[in-house]
């Protein structure tokens, strides 16, 4: 792996060389290059002015900020430079918090931290087993990749986790995403039996266990294709209606059957149309007796 980022971790008067590298990795997936569908061969990306619609080089493209509709404030690469935080290249502690009292929607990206050379061990590890041994996590400053970030710091098996935190106005208003969600709630039997399947489905995490179906069926398909042979279209699923969710809810746990619900059901029915008609010959042989 290559270092994403070096620096140093201090919090007090500790401070040892570490480095970052990314935990997760997406260069495993399967990716597409852009073809001409007539020629078969690959297209290149161009900017071109949208009023001229010629192209751009890269040494005459800027940023720019649009403060109206097709005006902007242009930003040269020396500008934007000079206006980034500077990087010290330091990760250095603020506090140290428990790891619940941080809502999951602010964690971001997590990368491994890792000491840098032998230096750096000692402190590397008083570090690591000081947030282990008192449970506990350390929240940093940085400026990584050319952005200020907020840095959770976390003992992990050997070594150290940093996962950098999304800023507050990046995270979205929970009440805002569920202002629409109705305040019920579900008791009776259709809470016992999802709290039945809950228990019976009780497990632990595996990540081995779960596969990337997308890249699998993109996989497949570009064999298939390659092959001369097409896929089997799937059966698209069926949302469970309110009127039979229960009945759903019970196949689910194992106490219903799918033949015998409608087959009592039909009997029940059955039996309330048979009813009025006994009555009817009781009354019936009831008028002969009378006459």
């Amino acid at each position: 792996m290559r270092a994403q980022w070096k620096g140093f971790l201090s919090f007090g008067g500790v401070s040892c060389a570490v480095s970052l590298y990314t935990a997760s990795s997406a260069s495993d997936r399967i990716s597409f290059a852009t073809v001409n569908r007539a020629t078969g061969n690959r297209v290149r990306r161009e900017y071109v002015d949208t009023e001229t619609g010629k192209p751009v080089d890269k040494g005459d493209q800027v940023k720019g900020f649009e403060i109206d509709n097709g005006q902007y404030v242009i930003l040269t690469p020396e500008e934007v430079g000079a206006a980034v935080p500077d990087s010290g290249k330091t990760l250095s502690v603020e506090a140290f918090i428990d790891c619940k009292a941080i809502e999951d929607t602010y964690f971001d990206k997590p990368y491994y931290l890792v000491p840098s050379d032998r230096t750096a061990i000692d402190a590397y590890m008083a570090i690591r087993d000081g947030l282990r041994e008192a449970k506990t996590a350390a929240i940093a400053k940085a400026t990584l990749f050319r952005r200020a970030r907020t840095v959770l710091i976390r003992a992990h098996g050997k070594g150290l986790i940093a996962t950098t935190l999304n800023h507050d106005y990046e995270v979205r208003s929970a009440k805002a995403a569920f202002e629409n969600v109705p305040t019920l709630k579900i008791g009776g039997e259709m809470l016992d039996l999802a709290k039945h399947i809950i228990s019976t489905k009780a497990g632990e995490f595996d990540p081995r266990e779960f596969h990337d179906r997308y890249d699998a069926a993109l996989s497949a398909l570009v064999k298939a294709k390659l092959e001369g042979r097409s896929l089997p279209k799937r059966k698209a699923p069926v949302a469970s209606r309110p009127d039979d969710l229960l009945q759903a809810l019970r196949l689910s746990a194992g106490v219903g059957s799918p033949k015998t619900a409608p087959a009592a059901a039909n009997a029940n029915a059955g039996a309330r149309r048979h009813k009025p008609a006994a009555r009817s010959s009781e009354t019936a042989a009831s008028r002969r007796r009378a006459s």
